[in-house]
């Protein structure tokens, strides 16, 4: 379907970290009419990666935990449990930047990477984009402390948990982070495909 961008322009910059768009716009309705001028605010900050290390042979789940203000300052938990995470940098792939934040967030080398899917997170206001990525940890090794950058003010811990309960955590709110809930339910259904077999065999 067609779109014809009426005029873009940057309403505000922040450290070269994000921007904000606003663009003037008409696309094609489903009736095939041609849609009233519209305008919106595009939120742009990249494209983030996101990873799940798992070890098949004791189904347990690899998350981390640190504090999140912005899920903090209206009234929610602050502290949130997620799946290892970062922004991917212009000029980096996004399986350099999984394997550096797997590194950097829980000390771990990985062999290989097998994509989960890619989606965006919030569509309405912004372009960023997610890859998630499993990991087995029978090719991964310990190599490091992990617990995030000290450049970065991080304090993270990494939690060991069985993906059943990972799961009920997520039934229960006690996870409610939308990039980890994807992750941990794409691993579910694949080993209920695969019927508990290494995931890297699919």
């Amino acid at each position: 379907m067609h779109v014809d961008t009426l005029s873009c322009q940057e309403d505000y910059t922040y450290r070269n970290l994000f921007k904000i768009l606003r663009v003037r716009f008409q696309h094609e309705r489903f009736d095939g009419t041609l849609s009233p001028e519209v305008e919106r605010c595009v939120f742009e900050r990249g494209n983030s990666v996101g990873v799940l290390l798992y070890d098949a042979e004791e189904e347990v789940v690899f998350l981390t935990k640190q504090f999140r203000y912005p899920t903090y300052l209206h009234h929610g938990p602050g502290w949130l449990i997620e799946i290892v995470a970062g922004m991917q940098d212009k000029g980096r792939d996004a399986i350099t930047v999984a394997h550096s934040e797997l590194f950097e967030e829980i000390g771990y080398q990985v062999a290989e990477l097998l994509p989960l899917c890619t989606c965006y997170l919030s569509p309405g206001a912004s372009s960023e984009q997610i890859t998630l990525y499993l990991a087995e940890l029978c090719h991964a090794e310990r190599a490091g402390q992990g617990g995030g950058l000290d450049t970065e003010h991080e304090d993270i811990q990494l939690l060991r948990l069985r993906l059943s309960e990972a799961l009920s955590m997520i039934q229960q709110g006690e996870i409610c982070d939308a990039k980890t809930i994807i992750a941990l339910q794409q691993l579910y259904l694949l080993q209920r495909e695969h019927m508990g077999g290494a995931v890297r065999q699919l």
